[in-house]
């Protein structure tokens, strides 16, 4: 292997008669709080590397590691003007990802993933390769209704694909450069298609969530039988429609169980996803549904707007439990329509789970009702995937 790396790394090397090097972090660099805060959001042990001198110089300094980022920037060098061949070479191929992997370390002071910083890293690599496949190689997307970049202009593509490449190259304070150009170039994608999906609710502890969080903090968890109602989204199919008619049956149903006093939280979960460019987020508008037409407080009620499949409805709310110091040992409630419902049981949720998240978000346990499952959350949904940039 060490053989082949050297023979590629010469051949590449002369192909590349003016080989650029990665843009460095600079002192003198500005700092861009959109490209940061969605680099954080992304990848946050890639980030966190960027951000520490040591660490990173630790990483470039492996013999396996520093090979493979020569060969990859000759690559890259290779291609000149040709954007296209810029992106390819781009990605990084299932040798460097798993070489990285290996070597990457957990800087100080960043929570560990609860598999490790290995297969942390491993996703986040795979999440720049799907950004560049997807928004800037037009790949279709597992979902190409709601999520990629939609049909765009030939010339627009262009200049995206172009703005990365001088984006990429242009140092940012803070940035990951000095490692590997990929991870602003992906960034940069995503910023020029306006996909910056991922941030526009930040903080999610503040905003609609701010009450909520703060009653959290006071509630007596034993009092209750479940941590909170978990009301899936169901996202219209109709132009300028806020709330689907089921969504509008979900909320009925959330709001006749919480008068019932056996929870002390309704989430409701959904983003911007149906249909594509909808100005609406549907756990926001079922949150005020929520208030003006049902009376539930405001301190009752916790958003999460990112949600865009019934798959990460459950993660994302798992999520929120963990981030309110909800007991994870103690039920939640799933309510849905009963179509949902089924769905949620039923072995082939199981199964999309796995292929999507790579894992199981929670236990589905009891049903009680055509409406309503028995649900407990898993750690495992704190895990940040980048590989869907607009929801990790």
């Amino acid at each position: 292997m060490a053989g082949r790396l050297t023979r590629m790394t010469a051949l590449f090397v002369t192909a590349a008669s003016v080989a650029l090097a990665a843009a460095p972090a600079s002192a003198g660099a500005a700092r861009d709080v959109v490209i940061e805060r969605l680099s954080q959001r992304l990848f946050p042990l890639l980030d966190a590397l960027g951000r520490d001198p040591a660490a990173l110089d630790a990483l470039k300094s492996s013999p396996e590691v520093g090979a493979l980022l020569r060969i990859r920037q000759a690559r890259w060098a290779a291609c000149g003007p040709d954007l296209i061949c810029s992106a390819q070479a781009i990605v990084w191929n299932p040798a460097e990802v798993e070489a990285i992997a290996r070597a990457a370390k957990l800087p100080a002071g960043l929570p560990a993933s609860d598999d490790g910083s290995a297969a942390q890293a491993r996703r986040e690599i795979e999440g720049i390769n799907s950004i560049v496949r997807t928004y800037g190689l037009g790949q279709v997307p597992p979902y190409p209704q709601i999520d990629g970049a939609g049909t765009i202009d030939p010339q627009e593509r262009q200049a995206r694909l172009q703005a990365a490449d001088w984006l990429s190259r242009t140092p940012r304070d803070g940035s990951a450069q000095a490692l590997d150009p990929s991870i602003d170039y992906a960034l940069a994608l995503l910023d020029a298609s306006d996909r910056t999906d991922a941030i526009s609710f930040d903080p999610l502890t503040g905003g609609s969530n701010d009450l909520p969080m703060r009653r959290a903090k006071t509630v007596d968890w034993s009092r209750y039988r479940y941590t909170a109602l978990i009301v899936t989204g169901v996202g219209p199919e109709v132009a300028d429609m806020a709330l689907s008619p089921f969504g509008k049956y979900h909320l009925r149903l959330a709001a006749n169980r919480f008068a019932q006093g056996e929870a002390p939280f309704i989430i409701v979960s959904g983003g911007k996803a149906h249909p594509r460019a909808t100005r609406f987020t549907e756990a926001r508008e079922m949150r005020e549904a929520l208030i003006e037409r049902y009376g539930i407080p405001a301190e009752a009620i916790l958003i999460e707007p990112y949600a865009r499949h019934t798959t990460t409805n459950l993660r994302n709310a798992a999520r929120l439990l963990m981030a309110i110091g909800a007991p994870l040992d103690h039920d939640t409630l799933i309510v849905c329509n009963p179509g949902q419902s089924a769905s949620i049981e039923s072995p082939l949720f199981v199964k999309r789970n796995n292929d999507e998240l790579g894992y199981q978000p929670g236990q589905i346990g009891k049903r009680l009702s055509p409406t309503e499952l028995v649900f407990r959350a898993a750690r495992a949904s704190a895990r940040v995937d980048p590989r869907d940039p607009l929801d990790p």
